[in-house]
């Protein structure tokens, strides 16, 4: 008589099945590593996670705060949800950074290179100074899964340089246009050190002005560990960052960046998040 398989085996193989189907559903018959954030949480090497108690045993002694401001921030315990823009900066992205510094809450910018990067360096640099995560979403919104690889690699790799050139540092992180990945994709970023992100929230703020809209749909789809995807370049979505920041607040929710979301764990180049 077979075993009855228990619920934490259940739920391990459930979300093997719900990888499997997205690697399926996003690259045919190619295969590429597909995790959710929890799921990266809670395979950190051991190295990661002492390390990660460790400074978390510094806050608390230093009585830093265990918010999305501070390096505290533990999403193993916290109720997390990670906020993150696309396509900028903008002539929107310093009244965003306003409202964010006003509320403590640090973001993940996937910045696209032509007409946004390459036009706005003090942006760019603000992102930085500002304690947000810099994360790439290629040079001019290519759908990388249309492309051969060395245009693929064209278009991540110009956006790592002209980051580096601006801060000094390179994205760890990138975005695909449209979310749409494969093996190929996959190779590139690797090779690149860079690891994907795609989202669980939604606004869809390229279809509408409507700050009140945008903003419902943003609290109606966010559960814990999820992503959140919004775009700094429409001119409704700004606006609604200050009513989704309160009331995701008044939830209990900690918003963090990408990384914050992941640790202990650290982004895997080539690897493809999905909450």
């Amino acid at each position: 008589m077979p075993k009855k398989m228990s619920a934490a085996r259940g739920k391990s193989i459930a979300g093997l099945l719900a990888a499997t189907s997205l690697v399926l559903a996003l690259s045919g018959c190619a295969t590429f590593d597909v995790t959710a954030p929890v799921d990266a949480r809670n395979d950190a090497p051991a190295a990661n996670v002492k390390d990660k108690d460790a400074q978390l045993a510094r806050d608390a002694k230093s009585g830093a705060k265990d918010d999305a401001a501070a390096d505290g921030v533990d999403c193993r315990k916290a109720k997390c949800v990670a906020l993150t823009f696309d396509a900028g900066p903008s002539e929107n992205t310093p009244r965003l950074l306003d409202i964010l510094k006003q509320e403590k809450v640090h973001a993940t910018f996937f910045m696209l290179g032509k007409n946004h990067i390459a036009d706005r360096p003090a942006e760019v640099k603000r992102i930085d100074a500002e304690g947000h995560e810099l994360a790439n979403h290629t040079w001019s919104h290519q759908i990388l899964t249309e492309i051969k690889p060395e245009e693929v690699k064209r278009e991540l790799s110009r956006v790592q340089d002209a980051v580096q050139e601006i801060t000094g540092k390179k994205p760890r992180l990138m975005r695909p246009p449209q979310g749409k990945t494969d093996e190929m994709v996959s190779d590139v970023s690797r090779d690149l050190g860079l690891a994907q992100v795609l989202w669980s929230v939604t606004a869809k703020d390229y279809q509408t002005t409507d700050s009140a809209l945008i903003t419902k749909r943003v609290l109606e789809q966010t559960k814990r560990d999820g992503v959140i995807l919004l775009h700094d370049i429409y001119k409704g979505t700004v606006p609604a960052v200050p009513g989704i920041i309160k009331e995701l607040k008044n939830r209990g929710f900690t918003i963090v960046t990408v990384s914050q979301l992941l640790s202990p764990a650290t982004p895997e180049p080539g690897m493809v998040y999905r909450p």
